[in-house]
């Protein structure tokens, strides 16, 4: 859950990058660290393997400003994509406040985008977190490829609940054509981890969970 410290004007929210293997989470997180101000980022930490393949998890903390008087901090993280780091999966995601789902375009990657979306599933309600009421968004990597399955069938496989999504070339820093309405729709789609409600998912997020939900601040 969002962590408020009054005494200081404070406030962390944590923002979880999911999705399978090679799909682009590290590569999302690398375009915002590249592309945010000195003054307003920390330091990325990520733990990789020679082939580049995200081993623990990535973090990168992002300084927002100030909200209502509120100092605002946002932690982005990304999860191993290999199965074998289920564990690490599931304790980062303990106390997430938001999910931005990386899916690979690519038709062969179908079944893995699908594998990985029941098992954030999984995970979540591992952690006690409603996977029905955390907020979500798609971003459907590799629009650039040629064997890239068209957004209609990525919507019905993906996407049945209607939630907000946007096409990304992660790897060359740009955006696809948009499916925001929003102001802030100029941006590419890996700096903003939240999609066409604007604000809202924030604003939810923002919401301390219910006392039932029990989830722990990550």
């Amino acid at each position: 859950m969002v962590l408020f410290n009054y005494s200081t004007k404070e406030l962390t929210a944590k923002v979880v990058y999911y999705g399978p293997g090679l799909c682009g989470k590290t590569t999302n997180l690398q375009w915002i660290h590249e592309k945010t101000p000195i003054k307003n980022k920390g330091k990325m930490l990520s733990l990789a393997t020679e082939a580049d393949r995200t081993l623990f998890f990535d973090f990168l903390p992002i300084d927002l400003g100030t909200i209502r008087g509120m100092k605002t901090r946002i932690q982005l993280y990304t999860v191993p994509g290999q199965v074998f780091y289920n564990a690490t999966r599931r304790m980062v995601l303990k106390g997430a406040d938001c999910v931005v789902f990386v899916a690979d375009s690519q038709e062969p990657v179908l079944d893995a985008n699908l594998d990985a979306l029941a098992n954030l599933k999984e995970n979540l309600e591992a952690n006690e977190i409603d996977p029905g009421e955390i907020p979500t968004v798609l971003q459907y990597n590799k629009r650039d490829l040629p064997n890239a399955l068209p957004l209609e069938i990525l919507n019905e496989k993906l996407n049945p609940r209607g939630l907000p999504f946007f096409e990304a070339v992660a790897i060359q820093t740009r955006r696809a054509p948009t499916h925001d309405p929003s102001p802030s729709r100029g941006r590419p789609a890996a700096a903003r981890p939240r999609a066409r409600h604007g604000g809202r998912a924030l604003r939810r997020a923002a919401r301390p969970h219910r006392p039932a939900a029990g989830v722990g601040a990550g």
